[in-house]
């Protein structure tokens, strides 16, 4: 009989047990994986089984990140005694089939399994290696698959780490000499397909369980392995009000709750957790899991089992790694640097070698000499801390950036990529075709945060495009093709009809570009003006924010839930609709990326967007109907330059031939998108 590859969904109870079991017989070479892990991904549309003759013969575990555009593999899986049947190409030529709007695949695995010929018989290739988190420090190889889409934005594909906490109960399942039952749990945490995404670390409450293990060896031993986390070093007096803060709602949440040392011992980690600024700590300890609701209100730190940790990763990561509600309201001011300010700010930065000190300090004052303008941005948070400073200048037709740190700060990560975002605009503005960070001593969360962006190694530095073309694919590839050369890049490859996720891709690398003749769809969405007072600071707020860091790149906004033909990834132009009391409104003011489309019940969506948005859940429940809202999470907000009048929409609508709606969410043409957008950036 032949072999057959079937889609399994998290229903299929026969089919994913049989998968599981097949795993098991495994885990040495595949690692540990929980029978959840695999529903979760089945649910996800992520699990393919080989089968002949009835039985399960191999299958393919993997994940379609949300906000990425790649295939993750987690497994792929082949009986021994079913081998050399050509099952795992037939896995794999499934997932292509089924993925066709993909990128690529990406795979990791050890490289001292020698499965490296196997890897280029599917057509995988090697991109980089990483060392693996086991007892014995393996390395991975890193393996990749395009799908036949431009391979441009596999160089845009970054995964940023989710650091996650961890108590002693599970550092000890995963470092100690002989691990408790129960131990599998958390040495899931280990497998290589997460190596890249999650990093693990430490808080000082650890020396102290750690000084209490009663056996010498032990002690030494895990002592030793902690080298291989990360260390965290919150503030002590942070800590101590937190700790303070979280035992009162403690025994208010459950009253008779004894105040002993074990009780203050697990809020300390949550506490210590939280004023690292960290939002994750995984433990198996059923009391710490209890005070989960707590841990949440009073410290927003996630207390959660190794197995949701695996089974959310993503969801976990994107709201660690980027918290831009954080900065609605925002106090962060920037400014230039002031004259013989240069050696107040060495403390705040890093440096190393040549470049620490006093060698940083002149190396800031001599931007004001040569033939480039230069000008030295420092941003200050509320308090008057500076948390970050770049300095920009143009070099021809390049955005040059030598200086590019973000200080210690617990929104160091959203501060990046704001920064990230801003470079390319100001590139913009300027005229640049490129920007060109030659920061030898780049902040390490910008490292992390700029291959989302599209920024790729170039000249012991990172380069971007920026294609400021809103037309056809052939349009954008024209504008972008002098400059890849230039840069040493490879032609690139677009034609009309792109998939949606490659065509977002495009745009997301090269932004603002826009491929109007792309598959990826356009909407036009009405907006109360105190919403886009609140998102956007359109109409403008009595009291101004930072103009630096007054939008954020990434928010979500809710509406009722009937559908209107919302797919995600798409682009929205935002109508501001008439105002009360005077309010300005009527207008066209900006555009932004369509990122996803959620539709659940307000408590549900509240609880797992609320860290993107304005609104409180009250609000949420207000726009549902029938039980369930919509939720559109966005980023990549622009505002127009000039606002684009209803009148004057009407005037393009018409000149086009096309009809639009705004007594809701509609679909628009990609052609008024178009339009539209070009008017809302026409200089004259």
């Amino acid at each position: 009989m032949a072999i057959k590859v079937l889609s399994v969904s998290d229903s299929q109870d026969e089919l994913v047990d049989a998968a599981v079991a097949l795993g098991d017989r495994y885990t040495k070479t595949l690692g540990l994986m929980t029978p959840p892990a695999y529903r979760k991904m089945a649910a996800d549309g992520g699990l393919l089984v080989a089968v002949e003759d009835g039985a399960v013969i191999g299958y393919a575990l993997f994940g379609l990140p949300k906000r990425s555009t790649h295939v993750r593999l987690a497994h792929l899986c082949v009986a021994e005694e079913h081998r050399r049947k050509g099952v795992a190409s037939l896995l794999v030529q499934a997932i292509k089939d089924r993925n066709p709007q993909r990128v690529g695949i990406k795979a990791k695995c050890r490289r001292d399994y020698k499965l490296s010929g196997m890897w280029r018989s599917l057509g995988f290739v090697p991109r980089g290696e990483t060392l693996g988190r086991g007892r014995d420090g393996e390395t991975l190889d890193g393996w990749w698959l395009g799908l036949g889409h431009p391979d441009l934005f596999t160089d845009a594909e970054s995964d940023a780490l989710l650091v996650v906490a961890v108590d002693h109960g599970v550092f000890a399942d995963l470092r100690g000499h002989t691990p408790p039952d129960g131990a599998e749990e958390s040495q899931t945490l280990d497998a290589s397909w997460l190596s890249d995404l999650i990093e693990l670390a430490y808080t000082p409450q650890m020396f102290h369980d750690l000084r209490d293990v009663d056996d010498a060896a032990e002690r030494k031993h895990q002592r030793a392995a902690l080298s291989g986390l990360r260390e965290l070093t919150p503030e002590v007096e942070a800590v101590a009000a937190r700790c303070g803060e979280l035992l009162q709602a403690a025994q208010q949440s459950q009253p008779g709750v004894p105040d002993d040392g074990s009780l203050r011992r697990r809020l300390r980690y949550v506490a210590e957790t939280s004023c690292a600024g960290l939002q994750v700590i995984a433990t198996r300890d059923t009391s710490l899991l209890q005070l989960a609701d707590v841990a949440w209100e009073i410290a927003r730190v996630h207390v959660v089992s190794p197995a949701v940790v695996t089974l959310h990763v993503d969801e976990l990561r994107q709201a660690q790694v980027y918290r831009p509600a954080d900065l609605m309201g925002t106090d962060f001011r920037s400014g230039e640097v002031a004259p013989d300010a240069e050696d107040s700010l060495v403390a705040f930065f890093d440096q190393s070698g040549s470049d620490s000190g006093s060698a940083f300090a002149e190396r800031l004052r001599s931007f004001g000499h040569g033939s480039v303008v230069w000008r030295r941005e420092l941003l200050r948070d509320g308090e008057g801390h500076p948390v970050a400073l770049y300095v920009w200048g143009m070099d021809g037709r390049a955005l040059k950036v030598p200086v590019l740190r973000t200080a210690a700060h617990r929104l160091e990560e959203t501060l990046a990529r704001q920064l990230l975002f801003q470079l390319k605009g100001l590139g913009r503005d300027c005229g640049a075709e490129t920007v060109h960070i030659t920061d030898a001593h780049l902040s390490p969360a910008a490292k992390a945060a700029a291959g989302d962006d599209g920024f790729f190694p170039y000249e012991a530095g990172l380069a971007a495009l920026v294609v400021d073309v809103c037309g056809s694919a052939e349009e954008v590839q024209a504008a972008a093709s002098s400059s890849s050369r230039e840069l040493g890049r490879k032609q690139v490859e677009l034609g009309p009809g792109l998939p949606a996720e490659v065509a977002s891709s495009v745009e997301r690398a090269w932004w603002p570009a826009k491929v109007i003749d792309s598959e990826m769809p356009s909407f036009l969405v009405p907006i109360e003006p105190r919403w886009s007072t609140e998102l956007f600071n359109v109409p403008a707020m009595l009291l101004p924010r930072s103009e630096v860091l007054g939008i954020s790149r990434e928010h979500v906004y809710y509406r009722s839930s009937g559908r209107r033909g919302e797919s995600a990834p798409g682009r929205l132009l935002w109508y501001v609709s008439k105002g009360a009391n005077g309010q300005e409104g009527q207008m066209v003011i900006g555009s932004s990326r369509l990122d996803e489309v959620v539709i659940d019940t307000p408590e549900a969506l509240f609880s797992g967007l609320e860290h993107l948005g304005v609104y409180g859940l009250e609000q949420v429940q207000a726009v549902a109907t029938s039980g369930h809202a919509m939720a559109l999470r966005f980023s990549d907000t622009e505002i127009f330059p000039r606002s684009v009048s209803l009148k004057r929409l009407d005037s393009l609508a018409k000149r086009l031939g096309l009809t639009y709606s705004l007594m809701s969410l509609s679909k628009i043409s990609n052609e008024l998108f178009q339009a539209v957008y070009q008017e809302g950036h026409r200089r004259t």
